[in-house]
């Protein structure tokens, strides 16, 4: 090779470093919830915000809510898995059978009614029992939902008797048998189709956490909220997390890998349970003080025995299919009482 070539070919390359050295990376994110929900608002958004701060904007966000791109809420892990997005922040009950084992975290009355202990704890179990669940994906988060309540509109509840017979929405498979099990029938519908199912009669009432009270206005169509006793673990949660293409994280440079490993997993996961247990504070200011109640004791302890029927059940289940489902429980109720949740 002549000499000006190979200093020709020096330059090239020399020139091509910082470029490199600057890839930009432009994640795609998607879930199910408007713009303005505390998932995005609060979380999502401001997780996007600090990715660009710390890698001094190469790392962008591309945030597409509500299902713009298309298809259903159960169907974001296969958007995800896909490529169709990089990232999508989902339910895993929403997508029956896909996560087998993750429904053990929405047994009843296994997990505090808050949301940075109880996401805590599920990210405890998930690193413990449930990797298998999630094969295919690199998970970011998975979180609770702060745990749900009974909201109702003619009718307040204070023992299980009062639940029979309401239409209650569920919004999963696992709160549906719940709420079939507490003696009530479940409704399985969207959250965006909640308040007006309320406001017209379509439902009673709703087993659901105090942060969806401000995104859909609940307390303008619901009347009577009942709480578990305080410190007492919560009728169900629902399941949350943030899914990530395996193949788009490998093809980050490895110092925006770095940022992303460093703001995901058990810092993500407090994000979203601080984020979790600010709207429930705010959700509960919302309502008046007299329509708020507890469960008594005994009443809670009988809902707390028609729980662990349901538990029982999906324990067989479980068993019957080759999942360790027995084994699934107890590790999570001994993840709650390390905790300190009373039991």
């Amino acid at each position: 090779m002549k000499k000006s070539s190979f200093l020709a070919l020096l330059l090239a390359c020399g020139s091509l470093a910082p470029a490199l050295a600057a890839e930009r990376v432009t994640l795609k994110i998607a879930h199910f919830l408007p713009a303005s929900s505390n998932a995005q608002q609060h979380v999502i958004q401001p997780w996007c915000d600090t990715l660009a701060r710390e890698s001094e904007q190469r790392i962008q966000c591309q945030i597409y809510p509500s299902m713009q791109l298309g298809g259903t809420p159960g169907q974001l892990p296969d958007q995800v898995r896909n490529g169709v997005v990089d990232i999508v922040w989902t339910a895993p009950g929403y997508s029956p059978g896909r996560f087998p084992r993750s429904e053990a975290v929405e047994l009843p009355f296994m997990l505090p009614a808050n949301g940075v202990q109880a996401s805590k704890i599920i990210w405890q179990f998930y690193q413990q029992a449930l990797q298998d669940d999630y094969k295919g994906y690199r998970v970011l988060a998975l979180h609770s939902d702060g745990g749900m309540q009974l909201h109702t509109t003619g009718k307040a509840v204070r023992q299980l008797e009062d639940l029979k017979g309401l239409k209650l929405r569920a919004s999963s498979r696992m709160s549906a048998r719940l709420v079939t099990g507490l003696g009530a029938a479940p409704v399985s519908m969207p959250a965006a189709q909640l308040t007006e199912s309320l406001s017209k009669g379509v439902i009673d009432g709703a087993l659901a956490s105090w942060e969806l009270i401000p995104a859909l206005k609940l307390d303008e169509v619901t009347q009577h909220h009942t709480d578990v006793p305080q410190g007492r673990p919560t009728f169900s949660i629902t399941l949350l997390g943030m899914l990530m293409n395996p193949r788009s994280y490998e093809r980050m440079p490895d110092d925006l890998k770095a940022i992303l490993d460093r703001n995901s997993g058990e810092a993500l996961v407090q994000r979203f349970g601080e984020a979790w247990d600010g709207e429930l504070a705010r959700a509960r200011e919302m309502v008046a003080r007299d329509s708020v109640a507890s469960f008594e004791p005994a009443a809670y302890q009988r809902l707390r025995e028609a729980g662990d029927k349901v538990t029982a059940e999906w324990v067989a289940d479980a068993e019957g299919k080759g999942l360790a489902g027995r084994q699934l429980a107890e590790q999570l109720r001994e993840l709650s009482r390390t905790a300190g949740v009373e039991l």
